[in-house]
């Protein structure tokens, strides 16, 4: 049967083509969108992580509290012993300490004055220190387009936006003025060893990277970090893992404490990205759900159509004492078949545009000019696993219901009226 009725498909190109087209449509975008919104999961979690969250962060209560502002006078202390503490605690983790400043950057002329001066962001990070990994991290190596990577003391990296605003280039002097721990006023000479370009508008804009030693120094911090940030040695990041440390650390250092006691938090309860996260995560059943019901309606008004122009067809095998119910069944059946080599052509013609996008990408940093997100300017789509399969959802299930509601019709044929009809 399932044979008779493709090669029917096949032959008559009226009954299949305009079906197998729309599905195929509806089955690509569904397989674009997912890999699409895939990528942009997996970009803002890396970004993410990288620069700002870690998978797990540890920072004193009261810092947290106000995690937005970067209170370094509510910064954690003893932070020597305490890494030593998680370092042996949770030996499958990588941890390393972060100090995130602000102020202003002061470029002097040949005569020590002022020649230009702009706001800056800065992250102390374990610079000098390869073994903690903060480097090859966070990219700085690919991202460095003039001078190098700071190989001494008293050395930074400036944007390279930043570099072009006031005009500096690597080699010379800037003098960081801003406060300290304690709310004095600090300043601090630094020499520009190199600009970056991270290609993420919200560390391209101001941000300045130096040695967390150096940074220590300057802000009256000594033994001192705003955050400790944990990393999984895979180097991805698992919700239900970084529950579980965080869990574990809770029970080493109790839920309750003083204001400058430490606690820990995981990526997804950082920044507000615990909403974001899962609303990115449902787009993908409401994107399946908009394209069921766009093709379902599309083809069952296809449906009705072809249920016109097969009037005499259906007529005539009711005549001759085929019950509905088989003929309801073979339009069925049909449709199955129709769904799935649109949903085949579909799957395919998505995959190959998917994996386009998964190795180019396309810049949307003119959409991002004037976000503080962690997300790279350009957006690259990701196919997982679920990208293989999932636009079988909508390429046969939209098919059915759309012959289902169409084939209804055949019960309200009435006998008595088929010679009628034939007549005619």
């Amino acid at each position: 049967m399932i044979r008779f009725l493709f090669k029917g498909l096949i032959r008559d190109r009226s009954r299949s083509f305009f079906p197998i087209l729309t599905v195929t449509a509806g089955v690509m975008l569904t397989v674009v969108f997912h890999a699409w919104l895939g990528g942009v999961l997996s970009d803002i979690v890396r970004t993410s992580a990288t620069f700002t969250t870690g998978h797990v962060k540890v920072m004193s209560r009261s810092y947290a509290e106000e995690q937005a502002q970067v209170p370094n006078d509510l910064a954690l202390l003893g932070v020597g012993q305490l890494m030593s503490d998680l370092e042996e605690a949770f030996p499958d983790m990588i941890w390393t300490s972060r100090i995130t400043f602000g102020g202003l950057l002061d470029i002097p002329d040949s005569t020590g004055e002022t020649r230009s001066q702009g706001p800056v962001m800065g992250m102390g990070i374990s610079l000098l220190d390869a073994s903690k990994g903060d480097v090859d991290r966070m990219g700085i190596r690919e991202a460095v387009t003039a001078g190098s990577i700071p190989a001494h003391p008293g050395e930074i990296l400036i944007s390279d936006e930043l570099a072009g605003k006031l005009k500096v280039e690597p080699g010379e002097q800037a003098t960081f003025i801003g406060s300290t721990m304690y709310g004095s006023i600090t300043f601090y000479n630094f020499v520009i060893a190199g600009t970056v370009h991270f290609g993420i508008m919200a560390m391209d804009r101001g941000a300045i990277i130096a040695d967390i030693e150096d940074v220590r120094t300057a802000l009256n911090m000594e033994d001192g970090a705003g955050e400790i940030l944990g990393y999984f040695k895979s180097g991805v990041y698992d919700d239900k893992a970084a529950r579980a440390v965080v869990n574990r650390f809770q029970d080493i250092y109790g839920s309750a404490g003083g204001d400058f006691d430490p606690v820990m938090a995981t990526l997804r309860e950082q920044e507000g990205l615990e909403q974001y996260l899962a609303m990115a995560e449902n787009m993908s059943g409401v994107l399946v759900t908009m394209f069921i019901v766009a093709m379902s309606l599309v083809l069952w008004n296809a449906g009705l159509i072809g249920g016109l122009r097969r009037y005499g067809e259906i007529g005539v095998r009711l005549a001759i004492g085929e019950s509905k119910s088989h003929v309801y069944r073979t339009m069925m059946l049909e449709s199955l078949l129709i769904g799935l080599i649109g949903s085949c052509i579909g799957i395919g013609i998505g995959l190959a545009i998917s994996f386009y996008l998964q190795t180019h990408g396309i810049n949307f940093g003119a959409f991002t000019r004037g976000s503080s997100m962690m997300i790279s300017n350009y957006i690259y789509a990701r196919v997982l696993p679920e990208t293989y399969y999932i636009g079988l959802i909508p390429g046969l299930f939209s098919t059915l219901l759309g012959a289902g509601l169409a084939g209804i019709g055949i019960y309200k044929r009435q006998t008595a009226q088929l010679f009628k009809e034939l007549e005619v």
